[in-house]
């Protein structure tokens, strides 16, 4: 393990309170929130077992919270009303406000509008060919 992740290595929580690791060298049986969901899996109420630290020049260190693989439990299945409600808000999120339309993407918060919409004057091109630099 290099030197410069020393000050990130506390097995025995005494530093930081909670176990520490220097990032890719967390030992086997922990996971982030992330990597249980591509499992399949989630925390389920089980609190933090122990932390993740990378290091950054200027500012303070990147944290990734690690939770144990064997008292996860599986993620819930999406029932119907949710997936409804999931669908009815990214059908809001791609209408736009202005001429009441589905845009086919979501409307960029910096318009406010779909494209066309803030930029009448200018005309909509599709290249079907890539173009050559």
């Amino acid at each position: 393990m290099p030197a410069a992740f020393g000050k990130c290595f506390d097995p025995s929580g005494s530093r930081y309170g909670i176990p520490t690791y220097p990032w890719r060298y967390a030992p086997d049986g922990l996971a982030t929130r992330r990597q249980l969901r591509a499992r399949g899996l989630r925390p389920g109420g089980q609190s933090i077992a122990a932390q993740v630290l990378r290091p950054r020049y200027r500012r303070g260190p990147l944290v990734a919270y690690l939770y144990r693989i064997d008292r996860s439990k599986p993620v819930r299945p999406m029932t119907p009303g949710k997936r409804a409600a999931l669908a009815k808000a990214m059908r809001a999120r791609r209408t736009c406000p202005s001429c009441r339309t589905d845009a086919g993407y979501v409307i960029p918060s910096s318009l406010g509008m779909c494209v066309p919409c803030a930029f009448p004057d200018t005309p909509i091109t599709v290249h079907d060919t890539p173009r050559s630099t």
